[in-house]
């Protein structure tokens, strides 16, 4: 028969200086690395962050507002060049084209006046026509010239009448029709060449096709009729406006 074995039990005794002594020994080591930690912060504070040197500062600082200035200046010069350099293509532009007017204008008066030149009367050299805006008027400019009577202008009156179509059928316009309340005519007075320019109201609805001048010089100076087609007058270049 097997007997069962009996417990054991260990006794200690209660030591409540030794509890006490751990306690505080925990506390201590706490307390000392609060210590330390605090210690740490507080060295760290007294040592000196390194900053920019202001005088140096100081310089970097003069030398980036010079920079900014000579760029100020060197942007204000390049627009001035631009646009200098476009008034001058602008006016390059306009005196070749009113040189070559001139040569057209010189072209034109040296045939009329030349010796070579063959000696004609009264005579309508062009005609141009362009529409005033937002109108049913148009600006007509005629050309007459003569070279007969080298030594005596030309003078007298000129009327123009306008063929077209209106409704589906053709109608003639004649200067009263065109001009009220100036029947007499356009007047003119020239030795070589005279533009003569005036203005005219198409009825609405007119499609025009053609335009004729009629031009007459007092004192027997010739009478002159001639036609040109609308879309010619429209292209026509414009001569210059010299009397002579």
């Amino acid at each position: 028969m097997s007997s069962s074995a009996s417990p054991r039990f260990i006794v200690q005794p209660h030591d409540p200086a030794a509890a006490r002594r751990r306690l505080l020994l925990l506390l201590a080591v706490w307390l000392a690395t609060l210590a330390l930690a605090v210690l740490g912060g507080w060295l760290l504070s007294r040592v000196p962050v390194s900053g920019p040197d202001p005088v140096e500062f100081a310089r970097l600082r003069s030398e980036n507002e010079q920079l900014k200035q000579r760029v100020a200046v060197l942007e204000r010069a390049d627009q001035v060049d631009k646009v200098a350099s476009s008034d001058l293509q602008q006016t390059l532009r306009e005196r070749e084209e009113e040189i070559a007017g001139l040569r057209t204008d010189l072209g034109f008066y040296a045939r009329l006046v030349g010796g070579g030149a063959r000696r004609e009367g009264l005579a309508v050299h062009s005609v141009h026509v362009e529409p005033v805006k937002d109108s049913r008027a148009w600006n007509v400019v005629v050309t007459l010239t003569q070279n007969m009577k080298r030594s005596q202008s030309s003078e007298g009156r000129l009327q123009i009448a306008i063929e077209g179509v209106a409704n589906g059928q053709l109608r003639n316009l004649s200067w009263n029709d065109l001009a009220a309340g100036d029947s007499a005519g356009l007047p003119f007075s020239f030795k070589y060449f005279q533009r003569v320019s005036g203005t005219v109201m198409l009825p609405a609805g007119f499609s025009p096709n053609r335009i004729k001048v009629v031009a007459e010089a007092s004192g027997g100076g010739g009478r002159v009729e001639q036609g040109f087609a609308w879309s010619e007058a429209q292209a026509a270049e414009e001569s210059s406006n010299v009397q002579q």
